[in-house]
């Protein structure tokens, strides 16, 4: 079953599903392994490698040791088109809808699509979309956008409308890599409430509490990063909170 087909399943039958970011600057091999197998145990669906910018070239070695010690399914969540690499399972082919520069809705996407048309990796068409979390993100600087308001639920739920519209087939909601705070449980239920494909949401999530208010709002698929950077036994509490919820 292609990737694609078991997000759009587990969320029309209700199921959360549970996500680990790793940026690959941020690991070493050892903490690396450690925290791969912590997830294999923790209930994780789906590895998610990338960053908004990356300053090692590490990108396939670190997806290709991530595939020698799990089986879960690892998804690229590129930065930039310099974050693709064939040893995936699948990529996030990301617009950038929530802001207004063109080379992140469609200029990049371009130079790289003549490689993605032959590639083995599943690509997946998704809306991204930052929301403000607080503060500044790393996100928000590369990207050269203003993220979505945070008390701005409708603006949200506009914009992945429009995402669904145009074709792609999941929203990714995020407010970015060192968020302060989470996306709010009205913008989840919000945006989740006016879209029929999944809803990925991340970004400041650091409490079993957050990750249970997100599921509960309507997220499809939870993604936490930076907070298991410091402390991969999260993972396991996290986990927890999901599975407590079917």
């Amino acid at each position: 079953m292609k990737i694609y087909d078991k997000i759009s399943e587990q969320s029309r039958a209700g199921r959360k599903q549970f996500s680990l970011l790793i940026d690959p600057d941020k690991y070493s091999t050892e903490q690396l392994l450690s925290c791969i197998a912590i997830a294999n145990r923790a209930g994780v669906d789906y590895i998610f490698v990338g960053g908004s910018l990356l300053t090692e070239n590490t990108m396939r070695s670190c997806v290709s040791f991530i595939k020698g010690h799990t089986e879960l399914p690892v998804i690229l969540f590129p930065g930039s088109t310099l974050q693709y690499c064939e040893e995936a399972d699948a990529m996030f082919f990301l617009s950038l809808i929530s802001g207004r520069n063109p080379d992140l809705l469609i200029g990049r996407h371009v130079e790289i699509a003549p490689l993605l048309k032959n590639t083995t990796v599943e690509i997946i068409p998704t809306g991204y979309m930052l929301v403000d979390g607080g503060r500044p993100t790393t996100a928000s600087y590369i990207s050269n956008t203003f993220p979505i308001p945070a008390d701005k639920p409708d603006i949200a739920a506009c914009t992945a409308m429009a995402g669904e519209l145009l074709g792609l087939k999941l929203i990714y909601m995020d407010c970015g890599s060192g968020a302060q705070k989470p996306l709010s449980p009205e913008m989840i239920r919000t945006v989740k409430k006016n879209i029929d494909i999944p809803l990925i949401a991340g970004g400041g999530i650091r409490t079993h509490e957050q990750v249970a208010m997100a599921c509960r709002a309507g997220a499809d698929i939870i993604v936490v990063g930076n907070v298991i950077e410091e402390d991969p036994e999260l993972l396991l509490r996290f986990g927890e909170a999901i599975q407590n919820l079917a």
